[in-house]
């Protein structure tokens, strides 16, 4: 008798210790929606490393799978799918939903404004990170930073821009405040999304887009149709974002928003090392491969009017509302104190290893 009770209270303790065990590993599943295509690079591939992460440092209690534009078909409709609920996080571009509020396009670049390392010390030592959660907290959401793929090129045109004039009526993807400025100068911006762009192109529905720069450009293939290739003045650093929905991560245990955050952040710089060296891989390739594409820079007229444009719009969006203008002035003030050290660090090396 006595053994049978012993038998029985070693039975219960482990029948105890895995029901601790098995509630200790209780495991969380979050869909992420993304923009991208299934399996497209680069931008694809920080999305994978990041839920990657988070399943190896939480051992398997944080699974998040990822949903490519193909599986839930509304590249751009993941601000909403994320705000509601329908997914817990979402992966894009934050100035795709200007339309829905005007703040939130500053947190991805801003022309001629900061390269992506200021842009990374503005977020996380300059005071960004709180103006954005200022931004999206009004969303039910948190957004993180998801991948610069550094300074972007200005964009494919069908055919060579010599003036001002070539401006007038030009129908050109390009998202963000660098539309409103084109438009500004006669220009007729549109947003497309990335899986559209080549038939858009080839269709003649536009005559120029811009996308990211030869670590994704390449592959488009639109050098096939467009083969003026000019060099950038709109994205300085565009970065990506991840949303996350605030009340999902809320009921996340403190451990695993912890994972969450590091997953992201190092997914993110990953992807700004990929990108700076898929660029430098792709334009030894197009100078070899692809003689027919002409490498122009925008004339300084053009460039001059750009800068005014830029100018006046800005003044004028400061105006719109509060926030808007806490934002830009933070902006305008951290990139004056950066730029003076990128200007004798980087700059000055640059120059002079010529």
């Amino acid at each position: 008798m006595k053994t049978t009770k012993i038998l029985l209270i070693t039975l219960l303790g482990t029948l105890l210790a895995t029901q601790s065990a098995m509630a200790a590993k209780k495991v969380v599943r979050w869909k992420l929606a993304e923009t991208w295509p299934t399996n497209f690079p680069v931008f694809g591939d920080t999305t994978k490393n990041m839920a990657k992460m988070v399943k190896e440092m939480s051992d398997g209690r944080f699974i998040i799978q990822v949903h490519s534009r193909n599986k839930h078909k509304a590249p751009l409709g993941v601000f909403d799918m994320v705000k509601a609920g329908q997914y817990q996080m979402g992966h894009s571009a934050a100035y795709y939903w200007k339309g829905k509020d005007i703040n939130t396009m500053f947190f991805t670049t801003m022309p001629f404004g900061m390269i992506a390392p200021e842009s990374y010390a503005w977020f996380y030592y300059g005071g960004g990170m709180e103006l954005m959660e200022k931004v999206f907290a009004r969303h039910n959401m948190l957004s993180f930073p998801g991948g610069n793929t550094g300074n972007q090129m200005g964009g494919w045109f069908k055919k060579e821009i010599n003036s001002l004039a070539d401006l007038k009526g030009l129908k050109m993807r390009i998202p963000g405040f660098a539309g409103e400025v084109l438009a500004e100068l006669g220009a007729k911006p549109t947003n497309i999304p990335a899986g559209e762009l080549y038939t858009a192109l080839e269709r003649n529905t536009i005559d120029a887009l811009e996308w990211v720069g030869p670590s994704l450009d390449l592959r488009m293939g639109f050098h096939k149709i467009a083969p003026f290739y000019y060099t950038g003045w709109h994205e300085p650093a565009a970065e990506l974002h991840f949303m996350v929905n605030q009340r999902a991560y809320k009921r996340l245990p403190k451990d695993l928003q912890e994972i969450l955050k590091v997953a992201m952040k190092a997914s993110a710089y990953d992807m700004y090392a990929k990108s700076v060296h898929e660029s430098g891989k792709n334009l030894a390739t197009m100078s070899k491969e692809y003689p027919n594409i002409k490498i122009k820079t925008f004339p300084e007229d053009v460039m001059v009017a750009l800068r005014k444009a830029n100018e006046k719009l800005i003044g004028e969006f400061e105006k719109k509302d509060p926030l808007t203008k806490e934002i830009i002035e933070s902006q305008r003030k951290y990139l004056k104190q950066v730029r003076a050290w990128t200007e004798i660090s980087d700059q000055a090396y640059l120059n002079s290893a010529k």
